[in-house]
């Protein structure tokens, strides 16, 4: 800009000196500037017909004067030259990032008349003055400045023109529209289709939606014929051609309306004729006919809303009225209710579904989450820090499990005693409530009945014993034994909670009572592991053909649901009966499908050799897994996920066993043959440095 100036200086100074009778620019500027008069930007015509103007006027000054007026001359063809460029590269650029839906005129904003783009810059202005001022005197009327200014606006509004919106882009407005509209922001929404323009539905939509809201229900009813050619689209929630009387269901709903509010205003004898004469001729839903007809007997107004389940006549009810008939027509023409605000759920959903670390119960209520950062779970808020370490036992233990309630653990030890512990409810600590003594063998194996009031103790392969204990009072209740060849080493209680089946590896399998009485038993059948499924019938066991087996002792039928190619050390079976989580010898921890009878997960990771050790499933909606290992460590995995998403170090033997507590979703125990139980939580109120330390012994393994 500089050099154009010197430029421009020069040649008004050496116009002056030919008409005195000076000499002729030298060629090569003269050159330069027949280059930048053809350079092809916009505006440039203009500046150089005011150019040619002022030229024409310096020549009849004085020497004097007409370097004075080239000074301002040089600074007022800097400043439009700088104005032109402006408004050209700003023009470019707008058009490539201008929002689709707006335009200068629509944002009250004037390219010609103040010269400001819609971007806010100032594009005619030098310091605050006009261009084609210097310290507020003009260059002359009539000369190139306002030229350079209409071209100059003429370009930026040809650059402003509306670009056409994406499908996309107006699905995203409407549904913006249709939140603004729900919170009663009815004038900004007519703003934003206005200037978008799009509409939020359509006309014949609207149209019925004010005559439904308002009970004008022939016009409703009218307007569904004009709303019937608009129903065939596939994108409708409910597509027509699936649903030939969908004009009918529509009319269905809107008379049924009609009907409930004549009653409830005690016209009875128009209610009647809507029934009979508008209703039943409809032919459409019988049934639902004759319960209408008898709400003809509510005696008063509160009668009929509570026998119709109705909110009575109103808003209320229209609404709902309004968000059925919504799903028979096509988004095209009426969004489907609350459109936004169910895509913000899902997509909350889907965050928390994706979340490793997510152990918490699923809030369905946008107001308890803040949407303008992702769904993120801290690995502090989960149970892989050592919170407790039990050492009460003084040998290896073999077992622990929660109670169904979660107030109570179960530690059962090769020290021939079982420790029951009470949970506190508020620090979720844990305290030495009873010990059960006089199992000679150990105890291998725990199971609390449903109610909690009983514990059954097993031992392990050597062991022909059964106690069954009264939690309550410490007492043992039974203590079962059928033969001393028996194995009694696991056992299942039935739904119940009045029976129980046991069983072992030299071939006993055997349905008792709560006194230990024989009912049923099934010959030939070594059990390495029971559950009872929820149908009150069904018993899961797997044997030493390396498969789980149903056994029904009502039909005593049976039938083959899971094979394994490696023998079955143990299992467990999710809440809803549906997956089986199995510790595999040589394999580690296999995910099946009990109804689809498919493997479904490998995990990866644990050692498992052939000892029996018990896995879990665990956390809010069961969405975890954890299982002990011959590594001496706890591993937890995402149900989803093969690997594993925490190891948890403490122990320094073989982890047997891992219980997860069904209530306390952020609580777990593990027991080993170090001889102790070590009770997992989230990370404690620590310094940073601290908590530092606490994740060295929690090994993150997020895929």
């Amino acid at each position: 800009t500089a050099a154009l100036g010197e430029e421009t200086l020069a040649s008004a100074s050496s116009s002056s000196d030919s008409d005195t009778g000076g000499a002729s620019p030298p060629p090569r500027k003269k050159h330069r500037a027949s280059a930048a008069e053809g350079a092809g930007e916009p505006g440039a015509s203009a500046v150089v017909t005011g150019l040619s103007g002022v030229v024409l006027g310096l020549a009849t000054h004085s020497p004097h004067s007409q370097a004075t007026s080239a000074i301002h001359f040089n600074r007022s063809v800097v400043n439009n030259l700088s104005s032109s460029m402006q408004a050209n590269g700003a023009g470019q650029g707008q058009e490539s990032s201008e929002l689709p839906c707006l335009n200068s005129a629509q944002n009250g904003e004037s390219s010609t008349a103040s010269g400001t783009h819609s971007n806010g810059l100032l594009s005619s202005t030098d310091n605050g003055n006009n261009v084609g001022t210097s310290n507020g005197s003009s260059t002359g009327p009539g000369t190139g400045t306002s030229a350079a200014s209409t071209a100059s606006g003429s370009e930026v509004g040809s650059l402003k023109k509306k670009k056409r919106l994406t499908q996309a882009e107006e699905d995203v407005i409407r549904l913006i529209g249709q939140h603004l509209h729900g919170l009663g922001l009815n004038q900004t929404v007519d703003l934003l289709m206005q200037e978008s323009g799009c509409r939020l539905e359509h006309p014949s939509a609207t149209k019925f939606r004010n005559h439904v809201m308002e009970g004008e229900w022939d016009k409703a009813e009218n307007d569904l014929n004009e709303l019937r050619a608009l129903m065939h689209s596939p994108n409708a929630i409910v597509v027509s051609s699936l649903c030939p009387n969908l004009n009918w269901r529509m009319k269905f709903l809107l008379l049924q309306q009609k009907y409930l509010e004549y009653l409830e205003d005690g016209k009875v004898l128009e209610a009647l004729q809507v029934l009979r004469g508008e209703l039943t001729p409809l032919k459409y839903n019988t049934d639902r006919i004759h319960v209408l007809s008898g709400y003809l007997m509510c005696s008063h107004a509160e009668d009929l809303r509570a026998k119709a389940e109705w909110e009575g006549k109103g808003t209320a009810s229209r609404c709902r009225l309004l968000d059925k008939l919504q799903t028979y027509l096509p988004p095209s023409v009426m969004l489907p209710p609350r459109r936004l605000q169910t895509l913000l759920r899902q997509a909350v959903e889907l965050q928390r579904d994706r979340c490793l670390y997510h152990n918490t119960k699923l809030d369905s209520n946008l107001d308890s989450v803040s949407l303008l950062i992702d769904h993120v779970c801290s690995r502090l808020q989960f149970p892989c820090y050592t919170q407790q370490i039990l050492t009460e036992h003084c040998n290896e233990v073999w077992f622990c499990k929660f109670s169904n309630d979660g107030t109570k653990l179960a530690t059962g030890s090769k020290d021939t005693t079982v420790i029951i512990w009470q949970v506190d409810p508020e620090s979720h600590q844990l305290k030495l409530l009873r010990t059960l003594e006089g199992h000679a063998y150990g105890v291998s194996y725990l199971a609390w009945s449903p109610d909690d009031t009983y514990l059954i103790a097993c031992g392990p392969d050597d062991c022909s014993e059964l106690w069954l204990w009264n939690v309550q009072t410490g007492e043992l209740r039974t203590k079962m034994s059928q033969s001393h060849e028996d194995s009694l080493t696991s056992v299942a209680w039935n739904p119940d909670g009045k029976r129980f089946v046991t069983g072992g590896q030299r071939g006993q399998f055997y349905q008792c009572d709560l006194d230990g009485n024989l009912l049923d038993s099934w010959e030939g059948v070594r059990v390495q592991c029971l559950w009872c499924l929820s149908d009150g019938r069904t018993v899961l066991a797997s044997d030493t053909h390396q498969r789980i087996r149903g056994y029904n002792f009502e039909d005593l039928t049976d039938r083959n649901i899971v094979q394994e190619d490696h023998p079955i050390m143990s299992f467990t079976v999710s809440k809803n009966g549906r997956l089986a989580l199995l510790n595999v010898a040589t394999q580690g921890v296999h995910l099946w499908d009990l109804q689809d009878r498919v493997l479904v997960r490998k995990y990866q990771g644990v050692t498992q050799g052939f000892y029996t050790i018990h896995s879990c499933f665990g956390g809010h909606n069961e969405d975890f897994i954890a299982s002990g290992s011959e590594d001496h460590k706890v591993y937890i995995w995402h149900r989803r996920g093969e690997l594993p998403i925490a190891e948890l170090t403490g122990h320094t033997r073989t982890v047997n066993c891992v219980s997860w507590n069904p209530a306390i979703p952020g609580l777990m125990a593990s027991a080993s043959d170090d001889g102790t139980v070590r009770v997992w939580g989230p990370a404690p109120f620590l310094d940073s440095q601290e908590t530092d330390g606490l994740n060295e012994n929690c090994s993150n393994m997020d895929s």
